[in-house]
């Protein structure tokens, strides 16, 4: 996921190797990268990976630690983006073995402590710093303490699917029916059980789905101290 409105900290620029890639959806590419110099991270933190042309012009994009701070390789997912100069090189272009610019962790207001009971309402590909929480709450036996919904169109476009069904995550479709849930948007019904003894909430997606989670849980009595928003897209 590309992040938009997370402005980056002083960090320096290193390098980090591909060591494994695959294209999990049709739009989405999951890089596993040995990363020179690398610094512990927390949960819901981001790196910036930069490209550089022979004539020295650069591109660079956020993209959300789906890894938890002890996996020995840093992992990301990548949204393919119509026309993305970055995406569209990591997904159609980049190999096993190729070395890029990078630079992170970065990000403070958006992580989570591991201590802090927690409600992340994440969408599409922003459910990736969820999926780095739900993996560092494992290791560290804290499961309880975080709670997990994802939101995707479909059962095949929904990254980390079976992992975070496997954590324990909440998993609604809009437009498709389970034998569960049918068909549609979360619901303030649906979301006040779960927020109970919870003090921070995530919410991670595109504008439109982070402005309706946002919406939602000021609905639900969450108080907007409380509330922590990261919006992903296209970015200028």
């Amino acid at each position: 996921m590309s992040i938009q409105d997370v402005r980056p900290v002083e960090t320096a620029w290193t390098t980090g190797t591909i060591i494994e890639k695959e294209l999990p959806t049709e739009r989405t590419v999951r890089l596993r990268m040995h990363v020179d110099g690398r610094l512990p991270h927390q949960p819901g933190q981001h790196y910036l990976i930069r490209l550089r042309a022979p004539d020295d012009y650069t591109a660079q994009r956020s993209y959300s630690l789906a890894s938890d701070d002890e996996d020995p390789l840093v992992e990301l997912l990548v949204e393919r983006l119509p026309d993305g100069e970055v995406s569209g090189f990591l997904a159609d272009v980049a190999e096993v073995g190729d070395v890029l610019e990078m630079r992170g962790p970065i990000g403070r207001w958006f992580t989570w402590d591991t201590r802090t009971p927690a409600l992340c309402l994440v969408g599409g590909t922003g459910v990736v710093p969820a999926v780095s929480m739900l993996r560092t709450a494992r290791r560290l036996h804290r499961d309880e303490l975080l709670r997990v919904v994802a939101v995707g169109r479909s059962p095949d476009v929904l990254p980390y699917r079976a992992e975070l069904a496997k954590d324990g995550a909440r998993i609604a479709y809009t437009r498709v029916d389970t034998d569960t849930r049918p068909a549609g948007a979360v619901t303030a019904d649906e979301l006040r059980p779960l927020l109970e003894g919870r003090e921070l909430t995530y919410v991670c997606g595109s504008a439109r789905f982070a402005a309706y989670a946002e919406t939602l849980l000021l609905d639900c009595g969450v108080a907007p101290g409380a509330i922590r928003v990261e919006r992903f897209g296209p970015s200028g």
